[in-house]
């Protein structure tokens, strides 16, 4: 039976991954590296320090990463203030099913806690999570089980009650490897027959979701 669930939240809860992509492809202009925003599916779901071992292979050990920091922030502070953060189609509600029926439910997401908590606060999410984790708080990122054990952990539950929603294969390897329900919600990246094989549902939309718990719940009491 599932008694928690843990949320990843770029790319899960907001539909931020598009808007960083399109952050970096402005970033990539300034700097001389156009089509930079192309690369962002193959840091899904990695912290900070996985990002920067990503660009380093990529770009070598000359990326200017303190430009590359200052014109994120900026152009990206940039969207939030003309745009706002954008939730995704039913994250509301699954987090207001999930209150209503009792689940324990923590956050973890490879952004620093500033960042999570400050977007979480803003869009009035944050009052319905119980614990989490943040990627400044891990010393190893995604794909890497540390997240999700210390999310379980946080919530006072063992991995394998516990739901893990992901958008990323990176994520959904984490979940997996930490021994719990892992369940993906494509966003940029469609799942391989690999990550198909390590989640146990793959869902158009977090709107599926609500109906896959009371499924599982159903066939575990």
């Amino acid at each position: 039976m599932i008694r928690g669930i843990v949320f990843d939240m770029d790319g899960l809860l907001f539909d931020s991954e598009r808007l960083v992509k399109r952050t970096w492809n402005e970033v990539g202009e300034i700097l001389g590296l156009p089509g930079l925003g192309e690369h962002i599916r193959h840091t899904l779901g990695k912290n900070r320090r996985g990002r920067n071992e990503y660009f380093i292979r990529a770009f070598g050990e000359n990326f200017p990463f303190e430009a590359f920091d200052r014109e994120n922030k900026r152009i990206f502070a940039g969207i939030m203030e003309r745009e706002g953060m954008p939730v995704k189609p039913g994250a509301r509600e699954l987090l207001a099913y999930g209150r209503e029926q009792g689940y324990k439910m923590g956050i973890a997401t490879s952004s620093s806690r500033n960042y999570a908590v400050e977007h979480l606060k803003g869009t009035g999410l944050y009052e319905y999570f119980d614990g989490g984790v943040f990627g400044d708080m891990v010393t190893r990122g995604k794909p890497d089980p540390e997240i999700y054990l210390a999310a379980c952990e946080s919530l006072g539950l063992e991995p394998g009650v516990c739901m893990a929603l992901e958008d990323s294969p990176a994520g959904i390897r984490s979940a997996s490897s930490a021994g719990m329900v892992p369940v993906m919600v494509p966003d940029l990246v469609e799942p391989t027959e690999e990550i198909r094989g390590l989640a146990y549902a793959v869902c158009d939309s977090l709107t599926e979701v609500k109906g896959l718990l009371e499924t599982i719940n159903r066939s575990t009491r």
